[in-house]
């Protein structure tokens, strides 16, 4: 009996969202916020070669400009933040959340956040014109930005304004955000709606900002059942992260039937990272975004939080990697990342070791994400037919 000959899968297009014009700015050196990240990313991918190809391009971004960024973010709030950036701070403007601890002042803010989001408009005009099938802004997922207040490193919401492109085409679009912290700027934004499903998987309010994201919060009106929260224990590993995904997000997903995937992968899920408590390695990552990709959509992929700023890169990288199909769940480049990676720490290449999960942690976890997932089960998959 003849074996079935195996078809080629047509190659990825894919845009790689960055230039040597956003590595220009950076937030006070005391801020874990390292715009660098992204600058590190793309030293690891070039020396992979994963930026070359006839199929692959790197592209510059461009500022969103006033137009765009009121189409979300108040007139006032744009103003006092621009003024803020020029040195002129006032009160008002530390009532909008400028001038804390997790959103300093300094001379490119509103440059940066500018450019961030014309580069998350760009990858999603890119994917509108059929021109790739994936779109990765590293220097985005700014999620926490409100309408009118900066918060959590976070002064315009690139996000909003990635999903409301496309949505304002006609696409039906499904954000996951797999960042350690709740996505509430981008939830609020689209509270209301149905033609944009917010999925958020996060460490729980309870124990880590910003507060919220709980199960029975699943928005309203038109948009009941469209915001969904996904609160983590902490110490949440691999295994009990991907059980999550399974259970909630995979399901939603095939029920929504969006016509584009938005994806945040921001790294502060990892064990070490310093302001959060999950302990994933960055193949738990790579699983979620193998598990995406199968249901063959154009993705827009942001990046977001990550404040070890190594692991983050490689973390990214990886991602990039999984998204253009070159990471076949072996890691290609096993053995060569210790060297190339200028660290003898990872000698696996991109991906992490596999982490060992103290049994009572394992226990604690697993019961406590179970009882969130059946939470979010009966509060949600009621109204798309789960």
């Amino acid at each position: 009996m003849a074996l079935p000959i195996s078809q080629p899968k047509p190659p990825v297009r894919a845009a790689f969202l960055h230039s040597q014009d956003i590595e220009r700015y950076h937030y006070p050196a005391d801020c874990p916020f390292r715009t660098e990240r992204s600058a590190r990313t793309r030293s690891i991918l070039a020396s992979f070669g994963l930026l070359t190809g006839e199929h692959r391009r790197e592209v510059a971004p461009r500022p969103a400009g006033r137009e765009v960024l009121e189409t979300f973010h108040t007139c006032e709030y744009l103003d006092v933040l621009q003024d803020a950036a020029g040195g002129h701070l006032t009160i008002e403007a530390l009532h909008m959340g400028i001038g804390t601890a997790d959103c300093p002042v300094f001379h490119d803010m509103y440059a940066y956040a500018d450019l961030t989001c014309g580069a998350t408009v760009q990858a999603a005009d890119l994917l509108l014109a059929g021109e790739v099938d994936v779109a990765f802004n590293p220097s985005g997922g700014m999620h926490h930005a409100h309408a009118e207040r900066a918060a959590g490193f976070c002064y315009m919401n690139d996000v909003v304004f990635g999903c409301d492109r496309l949505a304002g085409a006609g696409k039906r679009v499904f954000f996951l955000d797999i960042d350690a912290h709740h996505s509430d700027g981008v939830q609020e934004a689209f509270y209301e709606r149905s033609d944009v499903m917010v999925v958020s998987l996060h460490q729980n309010g309870r124990t880590l900002f910003p507060g919220t994201g709980f199960e029975q919060d699943i928005g309203t009106g038109d948009g009941a059942g469209y915001s969904v929260n996904v609160p983590l224990p902490v110490g949440t590993y691999d295994g009990a992260y991907l059980r999550a995904v399974r259970e909630v997000v995979l399901p939603l997903i095939g029920a929504y039937k969006p016509d584009v995937i938005a994806l945040e992968v921001g790294m502060d899920c990892l064990v070490g990272d310093p302001l959060v408590n999950l302990s994933l390695t960055n193949n738990a990552y790579a699983d979620v975004v193998h598990a995406v990709r199968a249901f063959g959509r154009p993705i827009l992929a942001v990046g977001g939080g990550g404040y070890h700023a190594d692991n983050t890169a490689r973390g990214w990288a990886l991602v990039w990697s999984v998204l253009c199909g070159d990471d076949d769940e072996q890691d290609l480049m096993a053995g060569l990342g210790g060297v190339l990676l200028e660290s003898t720490d990872h000698v696996g290449g991109l991906r992490d070791r596999a982490q060992v999960v103290d049994p009572a942690v394992r226990e604690r976890v697993d019961a406590e994400l179970d009882a969130v997932v059946r939470k979010v089960k009966d509060c949600v998959f009621k109204y798309h037919g789960l």
